[in-house]
C-alpha cells in the first residue's frame, strides 16, 4: 500500500534527524595534566588570534622583566635602605612570576622561550625544536637588551654596580623610573600593532604591567622626594 504524503515525510524527517544526531560529535573527554594544557591553549589560540607583535612583546618583556631583577638584586649587597630593598623584593617576586606567565605563553605556542635564572641571567636553548633552521641573533625579542626602552645600557649598569649606599638608592630609583616607563611605552606600542592584544591572557598581562608600573613609578617618585633626592626629569 502506498504511503500517504503526510506519512513519507514524517518518514523522511526522522531519518534526517537521526542522521544529524550521528553525526554530532561526542563532548570532548577533559585532559589533565600538560598535555591537556596545551591542548587547551592551543584551542584557545584558535579562539583568541594572536599575532607576532603579541610574541615579540612577550619575549622581549622576559628580557626586560630579567634586568629588572638583576638590579634589583644588587641592593642588599649595595648598601640599600631598608625602603629600597622592600621595593626591590617586590620587583623580583612580581617579576619572577610575569616571566614564568610569559614563559609558559610562549611555550604553550611553540615559540621560544628564553630562561631567566635567579639572578637575572637571560639564556635560550638552542637546542629546542623551535631553534631549529632560525639565527637566534636575528629573531625579533633577541636583540640586545639595552636596545629596548627603558632598558639599562652598559654605562649606567656599570654606574648602578659601582655605587653604594644612598648613592645607590639615589641611582636605583632613578634607572628603575627610567626601566618602568620603557615597559609602559612596550605596552603602547604593543596595542597600537595591528591585529595585537586580542589574545585573552596577553590582552590582561600587558594591561597589568601598564597599571603597575605606572602606580609604581608614582611610588618611586615619593621616595626619591621623602630622601630628599631631586626627581628625574620625566
Amino acid at each position: 500500500m502506498p504511503l500517504s504524503r503526510f506519512a513519507a515525510c514524517r518518514i523522511a524527517l526522522t531519518v534526517a534527524a537521526v542522521g544529524c544526531a550521528s553525526a554530532r560529535p561526542s563532548t570532548p573527554t577533559f585532559v589533565m595534566g600538560a598535555a591537556g594544557a596545551i591542548a587547551r591553549a592551543r584551542v584557545d589560540s584558535l579562539r583568541y588570534p594572536y599575532t607576532q607583535a603579541d610574541i615579540d612583546f612577550m619575549r622581549g618583556m622576559i628580557h626586560h622583566h630579567a634586568q629588572a631583577i638583576m638590579i634589583s638584586r644588587w641592593a642588599p649587597t649595595h648598601g640599600a635602605t631598608a625602603s629600597v630593598q622592600r621595593l626591590t623584593a617586590r620587583i623580583i617576586n612580581a617579576q619572577s612570576d610575569e616571566i614564568t606567565l610569559m614563559r609558559t605563553w610562549l611555550a604553550d605556542r611553540n615559540q621560544i622561550a628564553p630562561n631567566v635564572d635567579s639572578t637575572g641571567q637571560v639564556t635560550v636553548h638552542r637546542d629546542t625544536p623551535a631553534m631549529a633552521g632560525h639565527d637566534m641573533a636575528a629573531m625579533p625579542g633577541m636583540r640586545s637588551m639595552a636596545v629596548m626602552p627603558g632598558m639599562l645600557d652598559d654605562a649606567q649598569m656599570r654606574e648602578l654596580d659601582a655605587a653604594r649606599g644612598t648613592t645607590y638608592d639615589r641611582l636605583f630609583l632613578t634607572f628603575m623610573m627610567q626601566h618602568h616607563r620603557g615597559a609602559v611605552a612596550m605596552v603602547t606600542t604593543l596595542f597600537s600593532s595591528q591585529g595585537a592584544g586580542q589574545d585573552e591572557s596577553v590582552f590582561k598581562f600587558a594591561s597589568d604591567v601598564e597599571v603597575d608600573q605606572s602606580t609604581e613609578i608614582r611610588r618611586m617618585l615619593s621616595m626619591m622626594l621623602e630622601m630628599g633626592f631631586a626627581p628625574p626629569l620625566l
